[in-house]
C-alpha cells in the first residue's frame, strides 16, 4: 500500500549511506565463492536506493506486497524500463525464495547479470542526487 508522508532526506541520506556502505564490503567479498550472500546484497542495496528516493519524495510503502509495488513504482515513475522492471522483480523473487525456502544462486547468475545490476544501482544512485554526507 502506498502512503503520503512528509519527505525525509534525513533517512534517505542514511539508507544511501548504508546501500553505499554494503556496496563497497560486496566489492570486497568473493562473490563467485558466495554467489546466494551477494544476490541477497544486491538486492538490499537497490531496495535501499528506491526506498531512498521514494522518502525524499514522501511516499512509504508498507504491507504485503510493499517491494513489489516499489519496483512497480520506481520503474514507471522514473524511467527505468519494463525489461529492469521484470529483471528487479525476479531478483525479489529470487530474494524472498532465498530467504524462506533457502533457495540457491549459482554463480554464472551473478556473470551474466553483474553489468545489469550495476547498472540499476548507477542510475538510481544518480537519481538521488548529489552524494549523502
Amino acid at each position: 500500500m502506498i502512503t503520503k508522508i512528509q519527505p525525509d532526506t534525513q533517512k534517505s541520506d542514511s539508507l544511501r549511506r548504508l546501500a553505499t556502505a554494503t556496496l563497497e564490503r560486496l566489492k570486497t567479498t568473493d562473490q563467485e565463492r558466495y554467489p546466494t550472500n551477494t544476490l541477497n546484497d544486491y538486492y538490499e542495496i537497490i531496495h535501499k536506493l528506491m526506498e531512498a528516493l521514494t522518502l525524499k519524495e514522501g511516499i512509504k510503502f508498507r504491507g504485503e506486497g510493499a517491494h513489489q509495488e516499489l519496483i512497480d513504482y520506481i520503474a514507471e515513475n522514473h524511467k527505468l524500463g519494463e525489461q529492469n522492471r521484470q529483471f528487479l522483480q525476479q531478483m525479489r523473487e529470487y530474494r524472498n525464495r532465498i530467504s524462506y525456502e533457502g533457495f540457491t544462486i549459482n554463480s554464472n547468475y551473478l556473470k551474466q547479470n553483474r553489468s545489469v545490476i550495476l547498472g540499476i544501482i548507477t542510475r538510481l544512485d544518480s537519481l538521488l542526487g548529489n552524494k549523502a554526507e
